[in-house]
C-alpha cells in the first residue's frame, strides 16, 4: 500500500539557549486513508504523549528551542532507530511502524492492512528522516553558538501498563542510556531533583530504570562533543487524565510541573557553565 500525507513532519520554534527540547511522540495526526485501516480504538491514538506542549509551556520563556511531532506514533515511531531494531532486546516493545497498542491489542483491523516494507520506507521518508534532520541541524546550530548543549526529549506514558512493567510506574523516569549520553554529574542533579519532588510532594523518581532512554538520546548524546542528552518518562496521571478523553487536568499538572521546570533550568544551568 501507498503512503502519502499533507502534515508537515515536525513544528519547530528556535530558541536563544544551549537546550533542544524534542518531543517526538505528541503527534496525533493520522492521514485519513491510513486511519480507515485502523481499529476504532487505533483511531483514538491512545499512547499518544497528550498534553506535552502546554505541561512545558515555559520552555520558550527560558529560551529552549523546541521540536514538537505532529503525525501520530502509530504512522511512525520517531524513538526507534530507523531499521526498527529493539531499544530493549528480550522486552515486550513496540516497532517502528507499530502494529500494537500498549495494551497489546491490534491497531490495524486486518492483517491486509498491515504495511509492507515499501510503505514502511515511505513513512520513513515523508516523516522520520525530516525530524531527524532538524534535529540535527539544531544540535549543530547550538553547538556552533554554544559549545556545549543539552538535548531533552520529553516524554508521558501511562502510570500503568503491564505489558511493559509491573505495579505503578515511577512518576519521573530519567534516562541517559545506562550514563552514557549526559555527564554523570547532571545526571545526578536531575535525579536530586526528581527525589526532593518525592520528598516534598510524593512525585517518585529513579534513574535509568525501565526507561533508559530512546533512539533520540542514545543516537545524540555525546558527552565527550558537548551534547548531553537526557529523556523524561512522566507518568500521565501527574498531569492528565488517562483515559479518554485523555483531558488536561490543571490542578494535577499544576503540582508537578515546578520540578519539571526545575529540571530543565538545571540542564541550562549544567551546559552553560561548562
Amino acid at each position: 500500500m501507498s503512503f502519502t500525507t499533507t502534515e508537515p513532519a515536525f513544528r519547530f520554534r528556535q530558541g536563544t539557549r544551549p537546550l533542544l527540547i524534542s518531543m517526538p511522540h505528541v503527534g496525533t495526526h493520522v492521514p485519513p486513508a491510513l486511519a480507515a485501516r485502523f481499529t476504532e480504538e487505533a483511531r483514538h491514538v491512545p499512547d499518544t504523549d497528550w498534553h506535552l506542549e502546554r505541561l512545558y509551556d515555559f520552555a520558550d520563556e527560558l529560551g529552549a528551542s523546541v521540536l514538537v511531532a505532529t503525525h501520530s506514533r502509530y504512522v511512525i515511531d520517531l524513538n526507534r532507530p530507523p531499521d526498527g531494531a529493539s531499544l530493549y532486546p528480550g522486552q515486550s516493545v513496540t516497532g517502528l511502524c507499530p502494529v500494537d497498542t500498549f495494551d497489546d491489542t491490534p491497531v490495524y483491523a486486518s492483517n491486509d492492512d498491515l504495511p509492507g516494507d515499501e510503505e514502511i520506507a515511505a513513512r520513513r521518508d515523508a516523516i522520520w528522516r525530516p525530524y531527524h534532520e532538524q534535529l540535527q541541524t539544531e544540535i549543530d546550530r547550538l553547538k556552533v553558538a554554544h559549545g556545549t548543549i543539552a538535548l531533552w526529549d520529553a516524554h508521558s506514558i501511562r502510570s500503568v501498563l503491564p505489558r511493559f512493567f509491573e505495579g505503578k510506574l515511577p512518576d519521573l523516569n530519567l534516562g541517559t542510556g545506562n550514563g552514557t549520553s549526559c555527564d554523570p554529574a547532571l545526571a545526578a542533579t536531575l535525579l536530586d531533583i526528581a527525589k526532593s519532588a518525592e520528598s516534598a510532594t510524593g512525585y517518585t523518581g529513579v534513574l535509568n530504570g525501565r526507561f533508559k532512554g530512546g533512539h533520540i538520546t542514545r543516537q545524540y548524546g555525546n558527552p565527550a562533543a558537548g551534547v548531553h542528552a537526557v529523556q523524561l518518562e512522566m507518568t500521565q496521571s501527574s498531569y492528565m487524565q488517562e483515559t479518554l478523553p485523555f483531558d488536561y487536568l490543571p490542578d494535577v499538572a499544576a503540582g508537578v510541573q515546578p520540578h519539571v521546570r526545575r529540571m530543565i533550568e538545571a540542564v541550562l544551568a549544567f551546559v552553560e557553565n561548562r
